[in-house]
């Protein structure tokens, strides 16, 4: 599938199958999330572009290289929080944003509570961490306003992905890319993921 980077190793399936369990605890779940965060910050990070950097090793003058752009990481709250930190260890050169926004299902609608970007994100690489994609309508709100920004190029980021909310958003935005790890069997009849892993906010902060 076009622009879509579904990305398979052994670990990973493993810790899918500690994140899908019912039984797993929410400090067991943070935990996971964070480690699959890191993952999926190396591999939608390889095209970075890099500028030489002198150094001094212990052993002698040499090159080095360090990234050169300037990158914005926007994280859809809430369940994004648990990826976050590993972003923030893995691109500590970054700077950071977030966006609240949540399907209301009695409206049919999404709603915009909270949108808070950096400063001069104009023309900026950035990277939308929404780790499940459903029904895509919330990442699809939060690309629309990014947009609005005229932000660079855009990679989504998630974890579990539906073929239907990836259409939906490569339908109205064909520039992006999505980076995941699984795309699901399907969406229930509330827009959960099939098998899915239930609601990510719930299972990372232990509410209901």
């Amino acid at each position: 599938m076009k622009n879509v980077h579904v990305i398979k190793h052994p670990i990973i399936e493993h810790k899918l199958a500690h994140l899908r369990n019912r039984d797993t605890t929410p400090h067991e779940f943070r935990q996971i999330f964070n480690e699959l965060g890191s993952i999926l910050a190396y591999e939608a990070t390889r095209d970075l572009a890099l500028t030489k950097a002198p150094v001094e090793t212990p052993m002698t003058r040499a090159t080095a290289y360090k990234v050169k752009e300037d990158v914005v990481v926007a994280a859809v709250l809430r369940a994004a929080e648990g990826m976050l930190p590993a972003f923030q260890q893995m691109l500590p050169f970054a700077h950071f944003g977030h966006i609240g926004i949540y399907r209301d299902k009695s409206m049919n609608q999404t709603v915009e509570y909270y949108f808070k970007l950096p400063r001069a994100v104009e023309g900026r690489r950035l990277m939308l961490l929404d780790p499940l994609l459903a029904t895509g309508d919330t990442c699809l709100a939060a690309l629309d306003r990014l947009k609005q920004y005229k932000v660079g190029p855009i990679k989504v980021i998630t974890i579990l992905s539906a073929k239907v909310g990836i259409d939906k958003v490569l339908g109205a935005h064909p520039d992006v890319e999505i980076f995941t790890l699984s795309i699901e069997k399907g969406l229930d009849a509330r827009g959960y993921l099939l098998p899915g892993l239930g609601d990510a906010g719930d299972r990372l902060f232990g509410t209901v």
